[in-house]
């Protein structure tokens, strides 16, 4: 016996001299930052790259952490679904007390089961979303030098369930978080780091991260399948579709109108072949397959700079055209819809990722009663719009049954006109 605890002695001895020496070269002090105006320069450097409006702008949220705990996060109510094992808690974010058991087989009180899903809503959230919440209350951000690079030491001297952590925010030069070191009360080595670099855009524009790596601990955290989603900005834009009777212009085959009197379209829009009229010349454009397209002058096809011509001439169908038809692209693809406050109503944030002339743009849609768009704010960064508003008037029902506008004003004073507007079949 005396043997056995004398090996038994000997092994405790050579793990705690093995733990020892893992500690003193792993472990590192919390750096020392530099507050103020450079610190949180690069923190809002680091959200610009994470698209933050979005972030800011999304209704809900859906993961999972490490395949055991499960969530839906509908953050514009400050609701959010918690669900492990055979437990499942409604958590009320904003009012803890107002929190629902929805169902439960473990033999715990309803404040215990509730504390539970906190505190795993306030860990897993993080690892989803920590980057965004550099300015929350109590939180303090300073620069620090990592590897001859400004790094970003972000410290929660309030809320969650560990108020005193600290992160330092390694970025790319982008600003975009590659990983990040911590010092927490739960990981007794200072300093380990973890991965921020496999992320995916959601439906929504946000990027968020879809698995981290651990590298001291050879842990691999997956969030599961990451989605965001904004179903009352979805609700809102189908109001408009049904109020502007966008099924009929769905059936419609063709749209003729002018553009401020320079330039006229006939559209077939199920073939989708554009006729674009000037003085005495007229180019057929098809954007599905260029190189049909031609231009004719005088009735007669021309060839010189033929290729410059056609492409400026679907440059200008695409700007023509949505003076037009704007508000029936709502859910086509690459358009990301929020909603946003206008003088305390609610309007419609549109913002085009892909396609068009411009991709990058945005517009907010105000909108009357009927959820008709009277007017909508431009963003548009290459021609430095901001906020800039138009109207959208005298809508009417066409032959086809569909609503379009006929006029539109700037803030200037000045009118657009769509000419004889007609769609029909």
């Amino acid at each position: 016996m005396k043997k056995v605890l004398k090996v038994l002695g000997i092994f405790v001895a050579i793990l705690a001299i093995v733990i020892a020496i893992f500690y003193y070269k792993n472990n590192e002090s919390l750096p020392i930052g530099v507050q103020g105006k450079e610190a949180d320069n690069l923190a809002t450097k680091m959200l610009t790259a994470l698209n933050y409006d979005a972030y800011k702008n999304t209704e809900s949220f859906e993961w999972s952490f490490r395949d055991n705990h499960h969530y839906k996060w509908n953050k514009s109510e400050n609701k959010v679904t918690v669900s492990w094992d055979n437990n499942e808690v409604l958590l009320d974010t904003k009012n803890p007390s107002k929190s629902v058991i929805v169902k439960s087989e473990e033999n715990s009180t309803a404040a215990a089961l509730i504390k539970t899903a906190t505190d795993y809503f306030n860990n897993d959230s993080f690892w989803l979303v920590a980057p965004f919440k550099v300015f929350d209350t109590g939180v303090e951000r300073s620069i620090v030098k990592h590897q001859g690079k400004e790094a970003l030491l972000v410290t929660y001297t309030s809320g969650g369930s560990t108020p005193g952590d600290s992160y330092l925010w390694i970025l790319d030069d982008r600003g975009l978080p590659k990983s990040y070191k911590m010092w927490v009360d739960i990981i007794p080595i200072g300093g380990a780091e973890a991965t921020w670099n496999t992320w995916t855009t959601t439906s929504t524009g946000v990027l968020l991260p879809t698995k981290h790596a651990i590298g001291l601990f050879g842990v691999e955290l997956n969030m599961g399948d990451v989605k965001s989603s904004n179903p009352k900005a979805d609700a809102l834009a189908y109001k408009i579709l049904k109020t502007i009777k966008h099924d009929a212009y769905k059936k419609t085959r063709y749209l003729e109108w002018s553009f401020r009197g320079r330039r006229s379209y006939k559209w077939d829009k199920q073939k989708n072949i554009v006729e674009l009229s000037g003085i005495g010349n007229k180019i057929i454009i098809y954007p599905d397959n260029m190189i049909d397209s031609k231009i004719l002058i005088k009735g007669k096809e021309g060839f010189e700079d033929k290729s410059r011509i056609i492409n400026r001439g679907l440059a200008t169908f695409n700007n023509d055209s949505f003076w037009l038809v704007a508000p029936h692209k709502l859910f086509e693809p690459g358009i990301i819809r929020s909603i946003v406050t206008i003088d305390d109503k609610e309007a419609l944030k549109v913002k085009y990722t892909t396609g068009g002339t411009t991709p990058g743009d945005s517009y907010i849609w105000i909108l009357n009663d009927d959820y008709l768009p009277i007017k909508y704010l431009m963003n548009v960064p290459s021609m430095k719009m901001n906020q800039v508003p138009a109207t959208w008037e005298d809508w009417f029902v066409t032959e086809s049954g569909t609503m379009l506008p006929k006029t539109h004003t700037f803030s200037s004073g000045r009118k657009l006109s769509m000419g004889d507007v007609k769609a029909y079949n």
